[in-house]
């Protein structure tokens, strides 16, 4: 079968088919992808909406075939567990627990019911902080996309799928989506400030709030100051992220 479905709460995709290796990402419950290559016990594969690839293991997912791909892939907006954590419920009566932003929309495919408070499937810009602090104080993982361990663009792809919106996986390619704003006055709750390193690379991205503000990663999900610099830490007494670009996405 040329595709895929996570039906499990959480599966590590990693950059080589082992378990040393680095994770690069995540997929949520729910969460689809095509099937790249398979091996004895791992299979690579691509995410498309993250534009993201690595191995995860052949005993963690289902197999689809083209016609079960092709209809989730029609549904636009789908919608997403607002719990830190829920349950599916099995034909056979059996909960399996899924994670704040798991892809509900696809358990019907699997015969599962969900059981829990949801999004509606739709983008709404204006729930976008709200969503945003579900996440606070969620531990930094590099690679993470879940409550339990977040990365700082597994963060805000995270908060907007919730919202109706999909960036891509890594800070870079998502400075790369939506329209460049001047200053930081132009910019709304919600809107995306990116910031680089030394040599000019963006290397980190946070969500804009009301009154210079941004939540993002560092450490864990946090809320720090933002000005014309960068974000300032008030605990380190220095600026810790150089500012480079506002984005508006929505």
């Amino acid at each position: 079968m040329p595709y895929g479905i996570c039906p499990l709460s959480l599966i590590a995709v990693r950059s080589t088919a082992d378990d040393s290796s680095r994770m690069i990402t995540q997929l949520l419950y729910g969460d689809s992808f095509k099937i790249l290559e398979s091996r004895r016990h791992w299979s690579k594969i691509r995410i498309s909406e993250e534009k993201s690839e690595g191995y995860i293991k052949n005993d963690q997912f289902i197999a689809l075939g083209d016609a079960d791909y092709e209809a989730l892939s029609e549904v636009k907006n789908s919608n997403h567990a607002l719990d830190l954590v829920s349950f599916v419920k099995t034909g056979q009566g059996i909960l399996i627990p899924i994670l704040l932003g798991s892809n509900i929309s696809n358990a019907a495919i699997m015969s599962h019911d969900f059981e829990g408070s949801a999004s509606k499937a739709a983008v709404d810009k204006d729930n976008l902080i709200s969503t945003a602090l579900l996440y606070l104080n969620a531990p930094e993982q590099d690679g993470g996309k879940s409550p339990f361990g977040i990365d700082n663009s597994g963060f805000t792809l995270m908060v907007y799928r919730i919202n109706g919106v999909q960036l891509m996986r890594s800070a870079e390619e998502q400075a790369a989506q939506g329209e460049p704003l001047s200053f930081i006055e132009e910019s709304e709750a919600g809107d995306l400030a990116f910031f680089d390193d030394r040599d000019g690379n963006i290397n980190h991205v946070g969500i804009i709030m009301p009154d210079n503000y941004i939540i993002h990663v560092d450490g864990k999900v946090r809320i720090d100051r933002l000005d014309h610099t960068g974000i300032f830490n008030r605990e380190k007494r220095n600026y810790t992220h150089q500012l480079r670009v506002i984005k508006k996405i929505i």
